[in-house]
């Protein structure tokens, strides 16, 4: 698998996100199915985890430290800031104290000495992006981070953060059925030295042919509330995903393989050192997606498989969340 920089780091290009073990799809695994996980994603080579304090309100962060604190010299640790749950609810705080606090609380579940990239999950639009980026750079020299990442930000607010501290990495949603990064967040991240780490790289399972029905998720999985799940936008874009399963077929391997090697072969268009971190509950579909690593599109095939997903309808998000967000 061929690496990426991302700061002072050289990672796979296919990292794990491990949100989906804790969080937003649903009832989680049982412990030992995510132990078990985690574990077989080390031995098969991936050494870049991704959590937040927000997944599980800090569950998350508490499996990865207890599986993987043992075999912490072996990866790079990413976690996130400035959106958590407090009294049962989800909510975005960059005030530089509460940052620091986040951090904290962080290390401990981690069971780790420092956390190797930390990203603002949020940017809280009540405090100016310099007082929680300086937030974090003390962090940095006080050595309890390593290096700064953004998430969900717009290109001007990556510059207005990266004249106060450097910014190693910028994490958005990235995939074949969302590209909205692709008006100018990109151009940012190449022109500053950003890396881009791709999260929902297969559209929440969408790009996989994970979904066969929206109404059958459960009550508590939050592709629920996203427009493109839902009744009025689903049979449309069920049926443009029939070119790309054909598409994948063509090229000899699975719709995720398809998919994540499209979004890698981003990167150089773009000039940026770009990553995907897909988040998966089961192990067949961890070693599935670890195989896109050795697919190459053609320039053909790629441009063709972007033509499927062009006619996608609906939001990413609903109105209420995209509101939270700052994007080109």
């Amino acid at each position: 698998m061929s690496t990426r920089r991302v700061g002072p780091f050289e990672v796979q290009a296919l990292g794990l996100g491990c949100m989906n073990l804790s969080h937003a799809y649903g009832v989680p695994p049982t412990r030992e199915a995510a132990q078990g996980l985690l574990l077989r994603a080390l031995d098969a080579g991936i050494d870049f985890f991704d959590t937040a304090a927000l997944y599980g309100f800090g569950a998350n962060e508490s499996l990865v430290g207890e599986v993987l604190a043992p075999h912490r010299h072996r990866f790079v640790l990413a976690s996130k800031c400035g959106m958590q749950g407090v009294g049962g609810k989800r909510v975005i705080d960059g005030r530089p104290a509460t940052l620091k606090a986040t951090c904290e609380d962080a290390l401990r579940r981690l069971r780790t000495e420092v956390i190797d990239l930390y990203y603002l999950h949020r940017w809280d639009k009540q405090v100016p992006i310099e007082d929680s980026v300086g937030a974090l750079s003390e962090l940095v020299r006080e050595g309890k981070i390593r290096a700064i990442g953004l998430s969900e930000v717009s290109s001007s607010t990556l510059r207005r953060a990266h004249a106060v501290h450097p910014i190693a990495a910028l994490q958005s949603e990235y995939s074949l059925w969302s590209r909205d990064v692709e008006r100018g967040t990109l151009a940012a991240c190449a022109e500053l030295g950003v890396a881009f780490v791709a999260f929902s790289p297969l559209g929440r399972g969408f790009l996989s042919a994970g979904v066969d029905d929206p109404a059958s998720l459960p009550a508590n999985d939050i592709r629920r509330a996203m427009p493109r799940f839902q009744t009025e936008a689903w049979a449309h874009n069920l049926a443009c995903l029939q070119g790309l399963r054909e598409l994948a077929s063509e090229q000899g391997c699975s719709m995720a393989q398809l998919a994540l090697a499209w979004v890698l072969q981003q990167g150089p268009a773009y000039g940026v050192q770009m990553l995907a971190i897909p988040g998966t509950t089961r192990l067949e579909h961890l070693l599935d997606n670890l195989g896109a690593a050795g697919v190459t599109l053609s320039s053909d095939l790629a441009r063709r498989a972007a033509a499927c997903m062009s006619g996608i309808q609906g939001a990413r998000y609903a109105p209420a969340t995209f509101a939270e967000i700052d994007s080109d």
